[in-house]
């Protein structure tokens, strides 16, 4: 079992920036990516960026230049660096951790980008 506790969320008028933190406990060893989604209300929730176990990363088109990924492997810590934010950003804000196969979720963090 993986537990992953998120933070760092808030509102922020467009332009601005911030930065998300997601914490892995438990069962860490078995990580081989972390990543970040986002849901926003009525929306599926879609992948924003991973960082895997071999440091490659990947963004969805939406977010590319605008946000960096980053991990810290020894505290088993991921980062969400989110610049120039815009309203369309605006969703909750989910850590994701592959472990065997298997998918582990936090309880999300909001984002809010006004006008």
């Amino acid at each position: 079992q993986v537990q992953l506790v998120e933070s760092g969320g808030g509102l922020v008028q467009a332009g601005g920036s911030l930065r998300l933190s997601c914490a892995a406990s438990g069962h860490t060893i078995c990580i081989s990516a972390m990543g970040w989604y986002r849901q926003a209300p009525g929306k599926q929730r879609d992948l924003v960026a991973t960082y895997t176990i071999g440091a490659n990363t990947y963004y969805a088109d939406s977010v590319k230049g605008r946000f960096t990924i980053s991990r810290d492997i020894g505290k088993n810590t991921v980062f969400l660096q989110m610049n120039s934010l815009k309203p369309e950003d605006t969703a909750v804000y989910y850590c994701n951790a592959d472990c065997s196969y298997s998918d582990y979720w936090g309880q999300g963090t909001q984002v809010t980008v006004s006008s």
